[in-house]
């Protein structure tokens, strides 16, 4: 009795230089899959990023995606989609915060660059699949569609940031870490036996294209410096700012307010004006969120019919909280089973039916439970 072989693809793997995709590409090669590596330059002058930068789109980065290519011993390319990316990306994040909103760029950046531009141009010339480092699983259904799960590893999982693909994409989407409980630690050592030199490099952090992490001093050079009031929830001035694109809500240090709040309990951002310049501070409790609207929702199949309780992640790094969600003239209503903190307009909202992601969609606007001045 024979069984049939899994099918050989042509595959390109996205490289970052880091030590995921290296892994992910050669498991990928390992699998008997006809592998090219591509690292995408994103950056429109990437000389000037200084080795140490906290992202992953420096000059030296492109070098130890190659090095890591030579290692598997696959063909490889350096794609530039840099002016692709500076449109949908770094100018959408101006944008977003421009307007008072708080943006996700690598949302963005799966959804415009690496799953749309990169997909795009691998399907016309004759790949299969794009193949990335992220951790997340696709699980076959018998009738041959795709869904995106968590990765088996919750605390490596990163579906929350590929929330935003859909069909389409899911069916040219390969993920080779996302099912296999490995720690980080497990990936270095699998990448230092394979002879990857990149094992011991440390991970991207924050913005990649924020090359010291400072993103107030980025949004300042771009936005400009617009002197503000700062005040509380009766409209009290009780300080200033430089610009209130450089806030979130819910955010807590360097708000710079020389009066303590009359109970004496720390103050934080509950709201931004891009009208008027003006960003509002209160106390703790009046950031409890009861209800939000999304915008624009994704969906990783069909779209839900008619209102359904569901788990929802609120940012990349956060726990699931349960809800109530309908989509309601294309607009996605949520209600909270409990209220939930630190909710943001132009954050995104992915839903979960157990491990599967159902889709996102964009915060428009939030309910509170006290409501702000």
């Amino acid at each position: 009795m024979t069984t049939d072989a899994p099918r050989r693809l042509r595959v390109l793997a996205a490289m970052s230089g880091g030590v995921d995709s290296a892994v992910a590409a050669a498991r990928a090669a390992e699998a008997g899959h006809d592998v090219t590596g591509v690292h995408l330059a994103l950056s429109e002058n990437p000389k000037s990023f200084r080795t140490g930068a906290r992202g992953c789109c420096t000059i030296e980065d492109s070098h130890d995606a190659r090095r890591a290519a030579d290692v598997i011993g696959i063909p490889f390319y350096v794609w530039d989609l840099a002016e692709r990316f500076r449109e949908d990306v770094v100018e959408d994040f101006f944008a977003e915060y421009e307007a008072g909103r708080t943006p996700n760029p690598c949302l963005r950046c799966n959804e415009k660059i690496k799953f749309a531009a990169l997909l795009d141009k691998a399907l016309a010339l004759g790949f299969d699949a794009v193949c990335t480092g992220h951790y997340a699983t696709i699980v076959e259904r018998p009738d041959g569609g795709r869904e995106l799960h968590r990765a088996s590893d919750m605390a490596k999982d990163q579906s929350y940031v590929l929330g935003v693909l859909d069909d389409q994409q899911l069916a040219h989407a390969m993920f080779p870490l996302g099912d296999t409980l490995t720690t980080k630690a497990e990936i270095r050592e699998e990448a230092a036996r394979r002879g990857l030199f990149v094992a011991k490099k440390p991970d991207s952090h924050d913005i990649c294209f924020i090359a010291d992490g400072d993103t107030q001093a980025f949004l300042a050079k771009r936005l400009g410096r617009a002197e503000g009031d700062i005040v509380d929830e009766s409209g009290t001035k009780v300080g200033t700012h430089e610009g209130a694109y450089g806030f979130t809500i819910g955010q807590r240090k360097g708000l710079r307010i020389g009066t303590p709040a009359p109970d004496g309990k720390p103050r934080y951002v509950l709201d931004i004006s891009p009208v008027d310049n003006t960003v509002t501070v209160g106390p703790a409790e009046s950031l409890d969120v009861t209800a939000l609207t999304a915008v624009r929702p994704r969906w990783c199949g069909a779209a839900p019919t008619g209102p359904g309780t569901y788990t929802a992640q609120l940012r990349a790094h956060g726990g699931e909280t349960e809800v109530t969600a309908d989509l309601v003239e294309g607009e996605l209503r949520v209600t909270f089973a409990e209220p939930v903190r630190g909710v943001a307009p132009g954050q995104a909202i992915v839903l979960y039916d157990g491990t599967r992601v159902v889709g996102s969609a964009t915060i428009a606007t939030t309910d509170r439970a006290r409501a702000v001045a």
